[in-house]
């Protein structure tokens, strides 16, 4: 009994130091907290990403955060590994999502939706090592548009590069190149250079790392790990590193050994089309046929792509950051199928656009351009110049607040004059309504630009008009 008891003793000395272990206060590895002013400039990427979607005539949909484990299960390839599975719950094995696509796919079997064209811009989670300098997480954004339904080809593959084009015109990031290539090509290459069937996806991730590997790393993973011959590998070099346009595309249609694989002749024919497309549109010249695209995920049947942002700003950009991939997609015709019970197909593009990459980039420039970023959007501050008046600004604030102006109050029963200017020029904040006991008597407020320090006495009835009029200005 003595030696269970100096046994339990020690136990219960031991726990007694764990209780007194310091709290670690630090965001989960692959996560991290954002700043009102890290939320602003997100808030304005947003903003322009939403608006492209809804100028393109999409709707907007939300799913679970978590699906059915079984939802999520093969659709990824090699990166499955990379789900969060979650502990058994109430008898259902669930993972968080891995991306927006598949809870999609599942979202139209399950409501029998044959047609639409919807984004939907949500967090998912990768259990991956992250490279958080380089917008990598294990907790991020992605922002999707997607067109599902049976359409004359190409047509809605060329609106989904369009919308690429827009958006990463519009953010100004800098110069950019979309390439595109075709899952059929691919597996009509692999077929042609001597890759057997079994070994198509697995070579496809190999393929797909060429924009982070030399091709002689990649050519000695096929052979050394996956067992590739090294002549079929000699064979896919010859084809991989090729990249242009439409010339390119009528070259390969010419290909003796390339054009007489069925899978690769519809490939190329589709691309060819959808050049044609693109030139209509007039961003073919943003756009380049690169056969070395492969896009690891298992689900893409038909055009894939992806938009890289090309470095010119190295002095002003940290190594690492503004080089890669900020938007990507494909068609994938057959994942609602492996949903819906009689197996009934929906055609399906979309894009997918990297929006932790292209804000690492933007908080980036910022935090070198010394840009000042406001972080509210509050238009007018009530102010009083004379003591006593709190029940005055009280009122004028709420009156404001009840047009829809956005308005502020010190929360101070007697601030002085010069503390409520000082917070405007910290905050941003572009008027100042003053109210004085002289101005009481008039039944005017004093209006104050803070970066002019130009005033003018406004009546009280036109005060609402006259603060939206000077702040709707550009």
């Amino acid at each position: 009994i003595a030696k269970e008891v100096a046994k339990l003793l020690e136990m219960k000395a031991q726990l007694g130091d764990e209780g007194k272990h310091k709290f670690v206060l630090k965001t989960p590895k692959g996560t991290r907290d954002y700043s009102p002013k890290q939320m602003a400039i997100r808030e304005r990427v947003f903003n322009t990403i939403i608006s492209c979607f809804k100028r393109h005539g999409a709707e907007v949909i939300d799913t679970p955060v978590f699906e059915l484990k079984e939802t999520l299960t093969g659709k990824y390839g090699e990166d499955s590994k990379l789900i969060y599975d979650l502990k058994d719950q109430g008898g259902e094995l669930l993972s968080l999502r891995y991306d927006l696509t598949v809870p999609f796919a599942r979202y139209l079997a399950m409501n029998k939706v044959t047609n639409i064209k919807r984004y939907h811009i949500a967090k998912v989670y990768r259990r991956d090592n992250p490279a958080m300098t380089r917008g990598r997480y294990r907790e991020f954004y992605q922002c999707d548009f997607d067109i599902a339904g049976q359409f004359d080809l190409m047509i809605p593959d060329a609106e989904c590069l369009k919308i690429v084009h827009e958006i990463l015109s519009d953010l100004q990031l800098g110069d950019f190149l979309v390439k595109v290539n075709d899952r059929r090509i691919l597996d009509g290459m692999f077929a042609v250079c001597g890759v057997p069937d079994s070994k198509f996806r697995t070579i496809c991730s190999s393929v797909d790392k060429l924009d982070k590997m030399p091709w002689e790393e990649v050519r000695s993973e096929m052979v050394g790990e996956k067992g590739l011959s090294p002549e079929a590998a000699d064979r896919i070099g010859e084809y991989v590193q090729l990249h242009g346009g439409l010339d390119l595309v009528e070259r390969l249609l010419q290909d003796p050994k390339l054009s007489q694989n069925k899978l690769a002749k519809e490939g190329l024919g589709d691309l060819k089309l959808l050049f044609e497309y693109l030139t209509l549109f007039g961003i073919a010249g943003k756009i380049s046929f690169d056969l070395s695209l492969a896009r690891g995920l298992d689900y893409y049947t038909g055009v894939i792509f992806e938009a890289v942002l090309l470095q010119q700003e190295k002095d002003h950009v940290e190594e690492g950051v503004g080089v890669g991939s900020v938007a990507g997609g494909g068609r994938y015709d057959g994942l609602v199928g492996m949903f819906d019970p009689k197996g009934r197909k929906v055609p399906c593009v979309g894009v997918s656009i990297g929006i932790e990459r292209i804000f690492s980039i933007l908080e980036q420039r910022i935090e070198t351009s010394q840009e000042k970023i406001r972080t509210t959007e509050t238009q007018v501050l009530v102010a009083s110049a004379q003591k006593k008046l709190l029940e005055e600004r009280l009122k004028l604030v709420s009156e404001l607040w009840d047009a829809g102006i956005k308005a502020e109050v010190l929360y101070k029963k007697n601030p002085k004059l010069l503390n409520q200017l000082q917070y405007c020029e910290d905050t941003g904040i572009p008027l100042v309504a003053i109210v004085g006991e002289q101005e009481l008597k008039e039944g005017v407020v004093k209006l104050r630009d803070v970066a002019t320090r130009e005033e003018v006495n406004v009546t009280r009835e036109s005060l609402v008009e006259e603060i939206r009029m000077r702040t709707s200005r550009p």
